[in-house]
């Protein structure tokens, strides 16, 4: 007797084999130079830093960002340009900088309250640097026929 499988199943098993590959050229190091850029100078965010948690929730945030540039690069592969493509996702990619900024809201226990829409701007700066990176790199794997 044969197995009998779902177009959802396949379609999920495809996208986790396109997530796998592409998150192998992802470094861990990268991940902490990018937190540290970003997040390093702020005297707020640096305080709590030291709390493993927060910086593990950054990488989280930082590989979801990546995997949601990655998987919405084959749109720029049809001639939209970066901005539409991000357009076009704009829900989740709010989502990632909602809740990182969230996060860092939780965490601070209110200490924030002078610091909060500069804080909402480098959680978005952080979202879109990922992204940007995960376009970039998907948009390669596609030339190169890699997906």
């Amino acid at each position: 007797m044969t197995v009998i499988t779902t177009f959802k199943e396949k379609k999920r098993e495809k996208q986790i084999k396109y997530e796998k590959s592409v998150l192998r050229e992802i470094s861990i190091k990268a991940l902490k130079e990018k937190v540290q850029q970003f997040f390093g100078s702020s005297r707020f965010v640096s305080g709590l830093m030291m709390n493993a948690g927060i910086e593990e929730a950054c990488y989280d945030v930082a590989i979801e960002a990546y995997l949601l540039g990655a998987n919405y690069s084959r749109f720029g592969r049809y001639g939209e340009s970066l901005d539409q493509v991000r357009y076009r996702c704009e829900k989740e990619y709010k989502h990632l900088v909602d809740t990182l900024y969230n996060f860092f809201l939780y965490w601070g226990h209110g200490s924030e309250a002078v610091m909060s829409e500069s804080l909402y701007y480098m959680c978005e700066q952080y979202v879109n640097s990922w992204w940007s990176e995960g376009f970039n790199k998907g948009e390669r794997r596609h030339k190169l026929r890699l997906h």
